[in-house]
């Protein structure tokens, strides 16, 4: 049988640095009896030369070749027009924004296009190593922190010299998921006070033992919802948590904000009452910036003053440490493929089982059928 082969264009979204491939994974890919090809000059803004990535197997082609594969690598969903590029009884495996109901899914079961999306995979142990929201989210976190100490004028630490002393930052993270988590192990190491809350009562002891102070707050309610998310907060909820939060927000020099909710706009956690009562100089990143922003005031992919603070709205973060976030993404997507092939001998076809239950979470057409409903 023939063997397999795996493409991978090149990114077009804006602002993208990454490629759905590294060169530790070609290897791996290549050792399972498939073969590579990438689009030239796909993984540049990566940190990947063509030479880099022919040199770990990988065979360099135009864009057509690419998304003609049998099996298509990507970080964002595909366009129309990479659609039409790709064949009939192609596997696609890409973030696929299945919430998003433009028609994307529709027309890749019409074209027989077999999706994975990433998102979908499920938050458990046996797939912690395809979960691409951890590991992007943990660059993300960490990226933001850099970001923040970048946009702050003062210093992060505690400084003692001859000429007088600064006082360590203070600086809030709202929501405790991967990225929040990274964000307050980062910014402890340069030095900062941290604070954390999140909805979910049970990661309390996550922010603690990162040396962070867990912010109370009764909402009345529990704030877990499934696969390790939090949810949706009641109308009385929210009114708690702001009536909560407001005046410490008002104190921080520096806001981490990450909450999100898969399929939902982001909630408020930061009104303006309390960015009017931020000290000037004061910032704001809002890592939630694509999905409505945990602050009204914030703008995607736009830096904006409001009130004298900083307000970041950045939206991807993994795409400013593109390389290692190439490299996390790529392993991810080819930890998912090998559960579609032989465990032993090489890799001549592929077995969507939707038994399993990581590939019938993540799979969103199959046989020419949406198989994602929104809810």
């Amino acid at each position: 049988m023939a063997t397999l082969l795996v493409g991978i264009p090149k990114e077009t979204r804006l602002g993208e640095t990454r490629i759905a491939m590294a060169p530790d994974a070609i290897k791996k890919l290549i050792k399972k009896g498939l073969a590579v090809a990438i689009e030239k000059s796909a993984g540049e803004s990566a940190g990947f030369s063509d030479q880099d990535l022919e040199t770990a197997g990988a065979q360099m082609v135009d864009t057509r070749a690419a998304l003609g594969a049998d099996i298509v690598f990507k970080i964002h969903r595909p366009n129309l027009t990479e659609v039409a590029q790709m064949k009939k009884g192609a596997l696609l495996i890409s973030l696929i924004e299945p919430y998003n109901n433009d028609g994307l899914m529709e027309k890749l079961a019409e074209a027989g296009i077999n999706a994975v999306g990433m998102e979908l995979v499920p938050r458990t142990s046996r797939a912690q190593s395809m979960d691409v929201l951890s590991s992007q989210g943990n660059v993300a976190g960490y990226r933001a922190v850099l970001e923040a100490a970048a946009q702050y004028g003062r210093f992060f630490p505690m400084m003692m010299t001859a000429a007088g002393s600064a006082k360590p930052a203070k600086l809030i993270v709202l929501g405790a998921g991967v990225a929040g988590l990274q964000a307050i192990a980062v910014a402890r190491k340069l030095g900062a006070a941290v604070e954390a809350y999140d909805v979910r009562s049970e990661v309390k002891e996550q922010i603690l033992s990162l040396g962070a102070k867990f912010i109370e707050i009764d909402v009345g309610e529990e704030g877990a919802g499934s696969g390790g998310y939090a949810r949706e907060l009641s109308e009385e909820g929210k009114k708690r948590l702001q009536a909560g939060l407001i005046e410490r927000l008002k104190k921080a020099d520096i806001i981490v904000s990450t909450a999100n909710i898969p399929g939902r706009k982001s909630p408020t956690l930061i009104p303006e009452e309390a960015v009017k009562g931020m000290r000037h100089g004061s910032v704001i990143i809002d890592m939630a910036a694509a999905n409505g922003g945990n602050c009204p005031l914030s703008e995607p992919d736009k830096i904006v003053t409001k009130y004298g603070v900083k307000i970041v709205g950045w939206t991807n973060y993994p795409a400013m440490v593109g390389s290692d976030a190439s490299g996390f993404y790529a392993k991810n997507l080819m930890n998912l493929l090998f559960l579609m092939l032989p465990e032993k001998e090489a890799a001549s076809a592929l077995n969507i089982n939707l038994e399993d239950d990581i590939i019938a979470a993540a799979l969103v057409t199959h046989q020419g059928k949406v198989r994602f409903a929104r809810k």
